[in-house]
């Protein structure tokens, strides 16, 4: 797999690593929102992203030090500020859950309860862009990987990555480990 060149978006002050293995620290009050029920935007999470055209895969292990509200860390598709996903854990309700917020101007938010999950074994994530639509899956310590959404979406030339943000706080550790973006995935949804 060719190398790719990654490139932040809002970088944090304190931040180590590679596509390896990054870690870094949020600086306060980041995220990533547009409007819907909130009424605000807000545009300055963490986000380490290179350059994809076409259909792709893209994958990564968080890990984070989830607990206060709205604790995040996970991947990003992003074309611009009114366009892009945000896909891994967030914290709410006292729980780690899987959370998709798809982006065309204005932000919807989906999330899975993982009673199961434990901030320390981490949470293998993958996007996969086909055309027009984008699948968002994950796994918990090597589980077969479940659907959580299927999006539609640009295909227009984007930007992935990792990303992190705080929304109520500085100081939320995350790390990420096997951080790729290659060829797509099969599309066929379901396992024989």
């Amino acid at each position: 797999m060719a190398i790719r060149a990654f490139a932040w978006l809002n970088p944090p002050s304190r931040w180590q690593g590679d596509s390896a293995k990054l870690t870094l620290s949020t600086e306060d009050a980041t995220d990533f929102w547009r409007h819907t029920f909130y009424g605000f935007v807000r545009d300055n999470g963490h986000a380490y992203l290179t350059d994809v055209s076409g259909d792709f895969t893209a994958s990564a292990t968080v890990v984070g030090d989830y607990r206060h509200l709205y604790d995040q860390a996970g991947l990003m598709l992003r074309i611009d500020e009114r366009n892009w996903i945000k896909t891994g854990i967030e914290y709410t309700d006292g729980l780690m859950h899987f959370s998709v917020v798809v982006t065309r101007d204005v932000s919807d938010w989906s999330v899975i309860p993982l009673p199961e999950a434990r901030p320390e074994q981490g949470v293998a994530i993958r996007l996969t862009r086909h055309g027009d639509a984008v699948r968002i899956q994950y796994s918990i310590a090597g589980t077969p990987w479940r659907m959580a959404r299927l999006a539609p979406f640009s295909d227009a030339d984007a930007r992935v990555g990792v990303m992190a943000c705080s929304p109520e706080r500085a100081g939320f550790e995350a790390s990420f480990k096997g951080i790729e973006v290659g060829p797509p995935i099969s599309r066929k949804l379901h396992a024989e």
